[in-house]
């Protein structure tokens, strides 16, 4: 696959060029099985196997304890943005929601639509620059649980460790930085992930929860809404995605080959840290999240105007250098990073970058 571009997009993101290569060799006929992966039951043995491969891979990744369920659920993380308030949320209880960028404010609005939401912090006045420190967070000691977002994918901004919540529930979408680096579940209650930055195609949601959470929800909530039905069909009610459960299954293998979560750490900060330091070394570039909040996954810059700004995404492109381009809501530049963008990509932003100041600045 040598004619590949530098894909920087934010997602669907880029995948590991050995796991493409193996579906391209598998596609037409999985080994010893006379027929492609998209052409196989759900219900057939095959896929038990391909289920069971992804779920192990997510349990040794992450180190689940045994009283933590994995769900391949649909829908997206919008989709869960529902289901986490219509089964954990009892009508005379309250949430905490922490908003830290747009989709963790859409999370927070959705979940008013079933019960009382509290804001425990919020940084939109500053928009979105940073998130929250421990003492900013205001906490209900009685809330059904905390709701935040790990990674904020428009403004380039992370959680650097997940917040004490004092025996709360924390329920996080991880969207955009699951398995960039070690989890430590038990201090979760559930996680919640679209596939399409870290773990796969777009398609499949991967939801981990603890086996507490799973009674909460009321029996009037449709079937398709409860995390039990899936729990206990063992996420086979209907039919769930099957080519996108295969990838992931082969991604998180790929992950546990290069070393697992600690080697996926190292080498994301290692990425991060030199396109921050390119970003820091002089005025032309200018980082627009706070430096103790930036991504290892979205790092987000600027140029000194909009029109070099909108020169240095077309240049990159011509460069092979795609999807810099800021989200449509704030503008700018954006390298989103993933565990599979490779390390010589960031090399080559870099000195694109450092070639666009010399000729612009």
């Amino acid at each position: 696959m040598t004619d590949r571009v530098f894909n920087f997009g934010a997602g669907p993101a880029v995948l590991p060029v050995v796991v493409l290569e193996q579906i391209r060799e598998h596609f037409p006929s999985l080994p010893g099985l006379g027929m492609s992966v998209l052409e196989i039951s759900h219900r057939s043995k095959a896929f038990a196997d391909i289920l069971s491969a992804a779920e192990m891979n997510v349990r040794e990744l992450a180190e689940l304890p045994a009283n933590y369920h994995v769900l391949f659920l649909q829908g997206g993380a919008t989709q869960q943005f529902a289901m986490v308030p219509m089964n954990l949320l009892p009508k005379q209880g309250v949430a905490d929601y922490v908003i830290t960028g747009s989709w963790a404010k859409k999370a927070a609005e959705e979940a008013r639509k079933f019960g009382l939401v509290r804001v425990a912090a919020t940084t939109e006045s500053e928009n979105y620059v940073r998130v929250p420190g421990a003492a900013e967070l205001n906490q209900d000691a009685d809330a059904a649980y905390m709701h935040i977002t790990s990674n904020n994918t428009i403004y380039g901004t992370q959680w650097p460790s997940m917040p004490n919540t004092n025996g709360v529930p924390l329920v996080v979408d991880a969207s955009s930085d699951i398995f960039s680096r070690p989890l430590y579940v038990t201090n979760h209650g559930l996680i919640y992930a679209g596939a399409q930055k870290n773990l796969g195609p777009a398609g499949v949601t991967l939801v981990v929860m603890k086996d507490e959470l799973v009674a909460r929800a009321p029996l009037s909530l449709p079937t398709l809404m409860r995390y039990e039905t899936y729990v206990n069909s063992r996420s086979l009610h209907n039919t769930p995605p099957v080519f996108a459960v295969y990838v992931l299954s082969l991604v998180t293998s790929w992950i546990r080959e290069q070393g697992g979560l600690e080697e996926m750490a190292s080498r994301n900060k290692r990425k991060a840290a030199k396109l921050y330091a390119h970003i820091d070394r002089t005025d032309f570039y200018r980082g627009t999240s706070h430096p103790a909040s930036r991504s290892d996954m979205n790092v987000t810059f600027r140029l000194p105007t909009a029109d070099l700004d909108a020169q240095f995404v077309s240049s990159a492109a011509d460069n092979g250098l795609v999807g810099l381009k800021g989200h449509r809501s704030v503008g700018g530049q954006r390298a989103s990073i993933y565990n599979a963008f490779p390390e010589d990509g960031v090399n080559a932003l870099v000195d694109f970058m450092g070639e666009f100041e010399r000729t612009n600045g």
